[in-house]
C-alpha cells in the first residue's frame, strides 16, 4: 500500500516518459529536432515546404530513414509544445554535441528559415537566440546565414523584384 502511494506521488511529481521523449545525454537529436520545429513554427503553422525540408534535413544530417525521422518529429513536436524556453533544448545539445555539431545545427536552422522563401524577423531572432545559447559566435552565425542564403532558392516575390533572398543583409543590432 505504501509503495503504491509512493509510486503515485512520484508519477504526479515527475511522470515517466517514454525513452524517446526524454532529453537526457543521448537525447540531443530530440532536442535539436524540437529546436528546429520551434524555428519553423515561430511565425505560424509550418508550411509544407518547411515540413519537407525538416524531414530531409533529419534524414541527411542524422542518417535516419524516413520512418525514424517521422517518429523523431512526432516526439519532438510534443516536447517543443511543452517547453517554455530555448534553454530546455540548447542545454542538452551543449552537454552532448561538440562545436562542429552545434554549428551544423545552426546551419540547419538557417536552412529551415530560408526553405519557404520568406525570412521573418521572428525566425531571425530565434536563430540568433539559439545560436547564442549554443555558444556559436556572431561571426559563425552570420557566415552560416550567408552561406545558406546564397544557396537558397529565389523567393517568388524576390524574383519579381529582380533580387534573391541571399542578398538580404544580416541585421543584428544587439551585437
Amino acid at each position: 500500500m505504501l509503495d503504491k502511494l509512493r509510486q503515485f506521488i512520484t508519477d504526479v511529481v515527475a511522470p515517466s516518459a517514454p525513452d524517446e521523449l526524454t532529453l537526457d545525454e543521448g537525447g540531443y537529436r530530440l532536442a535539436a529536432t524540437a529546436l528546429l520545429i520551434h524555428v519553423i513554427s515561430i511565425d505560424g503553422d509550418p508550411s509544407e515546404v518547411e515540413k519537407q525540408k525538416l524531414h530531409a534535413l533529419l534524414e541527411q544530417r542524422f542518417g535516419l530513414d524516413a520512418a525514424t525521422a517521422s517518429r523523431l518529429i512526432a516526439s519532438a513536436t510534443l516536447i517543443e509544445g511543452e517547453a517554455v524556453d530555448l534553454y530546455h533544448f540548447t542545454s542538452v545539445i551543449m552537454r552532448s554535441v561538440n562545436e562542429q555539431g552545434r554549428l551544423r545545427i545552426v546551419e540547419m536552422m538557417w536552412e529551415l528559415v530560408y526553405a519557404d522563401g520568406t525570412v521573418t524577423e521572428f525566425e531571425e531572432n530565434v536563430v540568433w537566440r539559439a545560436a547564442d545559447l549554443l555558444a556559436v559566435s556572431t561571426r559563425d552565425r552570420v557566415t552560416l546565414r550567408q552561406k545558406v542564403a546564397a544557396e537558397a532558392p529565389v523567393a517568388p516575390s524576390a524574383a519579381a523584384q529582380g533580387g534573391t533572398m541571399g542578398s538580404m543583409p544580416e541585421v543584428d543590432s544587439a551585437n
